[in-house]
């Protein structure tokens, strides 16, 4: 066991998340997280319905061996929000991770129950509004990071807000070695949350050739955009994304920047988005988009998750013990 707050915590052996993505985790994935010594959560928006939702959170809370959380979109944008609350609230997941967006509503809801309300942020302004409103750690989300990445490398956004808060902090992007788990843990974090290494894997139900993308490009095929959703997002640069640009077009922009309309763009701008990316996650199609951090960089084969927690563990003890035998 490696003992950090989130180990003890939530009972497992290892400190690691394996993150919540979207169309990627499912069911089968959290499942194999938990038998492997970590925990998973994923998105209640991969459940296209909250009918759906409910009926997926109660298998995972019949079927998972293990801890799991539930990853909500706390703005505007998800309109299930109100009704994946109230599901939460009658399954009590053991932990939430909530994005973009204000946490309250989920902390004075799900928190009573015992789910622990874990939020992504990405500065030390938002970390301290979240740790006010009573959340029990957050996630740094930095510029690592697959999907929503943030601006700040882990390297400098861990000891920063691991200064300015007093609830514990989760590093979000970059770690897909197990010498990459050992230096965030060395920054002070209790923990990771990895998301692209698990793209690739045997349970997921995505697309081969979605898999196979994630094999063959690597780090430098990564680039940010903010056609997907609005808001910069990583995806791999396929033929297609070079064709269409990684930017909003000029009038995009500018209805992105009226006051009045703003909300309704991004939210039309997302609904767009997240089409396309579920188009290319589940078929061969030319219109590729596919969202993926640059730790893609170190997946050489599809395998099972099992086989991914396994080598990040090994990787962990190989890598302390070279450092210890320098000390």
């Amino acid at each position: 066991m490696i003992k950090t707050w989130l180990t003890e915590t939530f009972n497992i052996k290892y400190p690691i998340i394996m993150a919540p993505m979207f169309l990627v985790s499912n069911e089968e994935m959290l499942i194999e997280a938990a038998k492997s010594g970590i925990m998973g959560c994923t998105p209640a928006l991969n459940w296209r319905t909250p009918e759906l939702f409910e009926e997926g959170i109660k298998k995972l809370k019949e079927e998972c061996p293990g801890p799991f959380g539930i990853n909500l979109i706390v703005n505007k944008s998800n309109v299930h929000l109100k009704k994946q609350i109230e599901i939460c609230e009658k399954y009590v997941p053991d932990f939430i991770i909530t994005s973009l967006g204000s946490p309250e509503e989920v902390i004075k809801r799900c928190q009573p129950k015992g789910t622990r309300i874990i939020c992504d942020v990405v500065d030390v302004t938002y970390a301290k509004k979240v740790e006010s409103l009573g959340a029990d750690a957050i996630i740094a989300v930095n510029s690592g990071a697959g999907g929503h990445a943030g601006p700040t490398p882990a390297s400098i956004l861990v000891p920063l807000l691991q200064r300015n808060c007093s609830i514990p902090i989760i590093s979000a992007g970059g770690v897909g070695t197990g010498s990459g788990l050992l230096s965030v843990l060395s920054l002070g974090a209790e923990g990771v949350s990895v998301g692209s290494p698990f793209i690739a894997t045997e349970e997921s139900d995505v697309s081969q050739e979605y898999k196979d993308a994630c094999v063959e490009y690597g780090a430098k095929d990564i680039v940010m955009s903010t056609k997907v959703s609005g808001t910069p997002c990583t995806v791999i640069n396929t033929p297609y994304v070079q064709k269409i640009g990684t930017e909003q077009n000029v009038v995009e922009s500018l209805l992105s920047k009226n006051k009045k309309l703003k909300k309704y763009v991004k939210m039309l701008t997302y609904y767009k988005g997240m089409k396309a990316v579920e188009n290319a996650a589940f078929a061969a199609t030319y219109k590729t988009v596919w969202c993926a951090g640059p730790t893609i960089e170190f997946i050489d084969k599809i395998e099972p998750v099992s086989e991914i927690v396994e080598r990040l563990i090994n990787e962990y003890h190989e890598a302390k013990e070279k450092f210890l035998s320098k000390a």
